[in-house]
Formats: C-alpha cells, sequence, structure tokens
C-alpha cells in the first residue's frame, strides 16, 4: 500500500513562494514509478500541476505554471517537491500529491491510484 503526505502549503502574497513536499511510503512494492502533483479550487475540477519520473527524474508540468513551478524529487528519502515562484492569486487551491505506475503527461487524474490528504495554497494579491 502507498501512503502519501503533503506538507508545506500556507499563505502568501502574490509574487511569494512555497515549496510543498510529498513523502511517498511504500512506493517501490507496487511499481511506482510516477509522482503528479494537483489542485483544486472550490468550485473547480482538479488540475494536473506536473509530474516527475521516479526513474531517471524527467518532469513535465502545465502550461499554466510553466515557468514558475519545479518539480524535483530524492528518492533517498522517498519525498518529491514542488518548488513554487511568483505565485499569483489563482494559484489559490488545496494542492495534492498522487502516485501513478505510469506517467502520462496530460496528467489525468485517472491514472493516479494513491492520493495524499491535500495541503492549502492561499495566495493574496
Amino acid at each position: 500500500q502507498v501512503q502519501l503526505v503533503e506538507s508545506g502549503g500556507g499563505s502568501v502574497q502574490a509574487g511569494g513562494s512555497l515549496r510543498l513536499s510529498c513523502v511517498a511510503s511504500g512506493w517501490f512494492s507496487v511499481g511506482i514509478n510516477c509522482i503528479g502533483w494537483f489542485r483544486q479550487a472550490p468550485g473547480q475540477e482538479r488540475e494536473g500541476v506536473g509530474g516527475i519520473l521516479i526513474d531517471g527524474g524527467s518532469t513535465f508540468y502545465a502550461d499554466s505554471v510553466k515557468g514558475r513551478f519545479t518539480i524535483s524529487r530524492n528518492n533517498a528519502k522517498r519525498t518529491v517537491y514542488l518548488e513554487m515562484n511568483n505565485l499569483k492569486p489563482e494559484d489559490t487551491a488545496m494542492y495534492y500529491c498522487a502516485a501513478a505506475r505510469v506517467c502520462l503527461s496530460s496528467l489525468p487524474p485517472e491514472n493516479f491510484d494513491y492520493w495524499g490528504q491535500g495541503t492549502q495554497v492561499t495566495v493574496s494579491s
């Protein structure tokens, strides 16, 4: 069983930065090779932000965050990070990490079998 725990959310002003962490357990036992980051604002659908391959570290991002968000991983610590810079009010959402066996750059949520509980990010103007 894979368990994911996010942390690092908070409230910042526009232009600020935050780093979210996703600590995963059990991913090697079930062949997980992709960690994705998603977000969901009230009344909106869940949106894929980006993802990273556990093997090799390749990353991909949604157009809305390219150049501002960076995903990285530390396999030894079983942790994936989402570094968010130049935050905008429209980035306000609950952020989730999720695990899948295969990475699809389109980040369909149904591809992910395991989800964390989320961490709130609020950006004020």
